[in-house]
């Protein structure tokens, strides 16, 4: 349970994350005690999913969606709201699996959501926020990706492709989750936009994101262009 005695579910997609599951697993369910985490694995060629049946097998908290094939972040997601929709889960929180995002940060989140945030969003952008091991290269794009969608799409939110979100389980049941196009990174765009149109109240929790530790990392120039295009598809109401 949450520290107010909330049930929450972590969703963390996975693809080839051998490596980092088993930490995952020990260390994203520390911070909020009570809390479970459902891994969502794309029939990982490395084996990250067998090895994720024997985690489930000695952790109770631990569940697991096996998908036929790599079919993208944004139907994973959608996938384990909808899993956690039909439980009794009040929160349910996106978190990637590479420890990019820091389990640290969780009980903030948490008490975000418990506050009264609909949408609390971990967010890099806003003081006390911050990135670390990236290059000047990658800061830039990041910034200017995010200030490009939040002025399209008319947002107060200073990190649009964040994907360290807690939802409020009422949030997700007034988002049309069957509306949702986007499955790239762009997922995480249209989700906020989604909320904000439902009346939905989104607030920033500063976090540090760091550079993924192991394994390799799945962003490429067909998901920042889906991004690009997608921003303008959601403004003009397609």
């Amino acid at each position: 349970m949450a520290a107010g005695g909330t049930r929450a579910l972590l969703i963390v997609p996975t693809y080839n994350e051998a490596e980092n599951v088993a930490r995952v697993a020990a260390e994203f369910l520390a911070p909020v005690p009570g809390s479970e985490l459902l891994f969502v694995d794309d029939a990982s060629p490395d084996g990250t999913g067998a090895l994720i049946d024997r985690i489930r097998a000695e952790e109770p908290r631990v569940h697991v969606l096996h998908r036929s094939g790599k079919l993208g972040l944004g139907t994973a997601y959608l996938e384990g709201f909808r899993w956690a929709l039909a439980r009794d889960y009040q929160l349910v929180i996106e978190m990637d699996a590479d420890f990019s995002h820091d389990p640290r940060y969780l009980p903030d989140l948490v008490a975000a959501a418990e506050s009264g945030a609909d949408v609390a969003v971990g967010s890099r952008y806003i003081d006390g926020g911050g990135t670390r091991n990236w290059g000047l290269g990658r800061r830039l794009i990041s910034r200017a990706g995010g200030r490009y969608a939040r002025t399209v799409l008319g947002l107060d939110v200073h990190d649009m492709t964040a994907g360290f979100v807690c939802y409020r389980r009422s949030a997700l049941e007034r988002i049309d989750l069957a509306a949702i196009h986007s499955n790239g990174y762009s997922f995480q765009i249209e989700m906020k936009y989604r909320a904000h149109r439902a009346g939905l109240r989104i607030v920033e929790v500063p976090i540090v994101f760091e550079d993924r530790r192991v394994g390799q990392s799945k962003m490429s120039r067909a998901i920042v262009a889906e991004a690009l295009w997608m921003v303008w598809k959601l403004r003009l109401g397609r």
